[in-house]
């Protein structure tokens, strides 16, 4: 079989000197490595923002380390659009990742029946739209977060009263605007990994003390868990709601709601962090069930 390309960005791999954090994109890829070698297929770097790349040469492309698409949606959306038509396969496929990078795909699911919580997708972040939200939403903190974004890119919590942010650190454009759970920072965020279809592991996501951000850079601890009551039961109920072909991967991200019941945070089907290490059981069966959702779709 071809070898299968793992879309990776100039930003985080190689390692940077000027980077405190663990190299996470090499990390992952070596433990990807290992699960696909028994079957022969190498898994093969590729800088998905680099021009000329031959996407023929590869079985699959897989853009789990293109995290910083969202600050070049445009050049992304042609990449995608060139490894379609090259005959390689896209996983997940075009029309998943077109679909969820607008994170107004939240209040689609809302609308269908998923557990979300109340969500205004809003197409610019006005100040008369920011207050007004307060009231639709019946809520006295919000939070405002770009429809295309990661990592709490130009995210901002605002309380009832407080002064709008200025516009460098609202989102750029389109948003969603959402009722703040407190649980987020009492209990964490809670993520679970399915590959294939399958679940594979969970984990939770604590931020620092002050601070509200459950990704790492952000100083948040991340521990691997088993399943919380009622959490993969929630997660099936976002599945079964979500568009597009069966799902090579998904990580679906939960909080608490204030009666106790998992909310749907996000649900990543291009770019998410798949916690390898953090799977409870050996450390490398998440992996070898991520290569056998792939072997298995090709």
């Amino acid at each position: 079989m071809k070898p299968i390309a793992l879309l990776v960005t100039h930003d985080y791999y190689p390692s940077r000197p000027d980077r405190a954090e663990p190299d996470y994109a090499h990390n992952q890829l070596v433990l990807l490595r290992e699960a696909f070698a028994p079957s022969g297929v190498e898994i093969e770097p590729v800088f998905w923002q680099d021009d000329g790349t031959d996407w023929s040469r590869f079985s699959a492309v897989l853009p789990l380390l293109a995290w910083n698409y969202p600050q070049a949606t445009e050049t992304f959306l042609k990449r995608v659009a060139e490894i379609e038509a090259s005959g390689a396969r896209l996983l997940n496929d075009g029309a998943v990742i077109r679909a969820n990078m607008d994170k107004g795909y939240l209040a689609e699911l809302e609308r269908r029946g998923a557990p979300v919580p109340p969500t205004l997708a809003v197409d610019a972040c006005s100040p008369d739209v920011i207050l007004g939200s307060f009231d639709v939403l019946n809520a006295d903190e919000i939070i405002i977060k770009p429809r295309i974004g990661a990592g709490a890119w130009r995210q901002a919590r605002l309380k009832r009263g407080e002064p709008v942010p200025s516009d460098d650190i609202l989102p750029p454009a389109a948003a969603l605007i959402q009722p703040f759970l407190p649980a987020v920072t009492e209990e964490g965020e809670l993520s679970l990994l399915y590959f294939g279809g399958r679940f594979s592991h969970a984990l939770i996501k604590r931020p620092k003390a002050g601070d509200y951000r459950t990704q790492g850079q952000h100083g948040a601890v991340e521990t691997g868990i088993d399943a919380p009551e009622g959490a993969l039961e929630a997660a099936k109920a976002v599945l079964a709601k979500a568009d597009g072909t069966p799902l090579t991967y998904a990580r679906v991200d939960l909080v608490r709601g204030a009666d106790g019941n998992w909310l749907l945070m996000e649900l990543e089907l291009i770019e998410p962090w798949l916690y390898l290490t953090l799977d409870r059981q050996d450390g490398k069966h998440g992996a070898k069930l991520f290569a056998q959702a792939v072997l298995e779709r090709l």
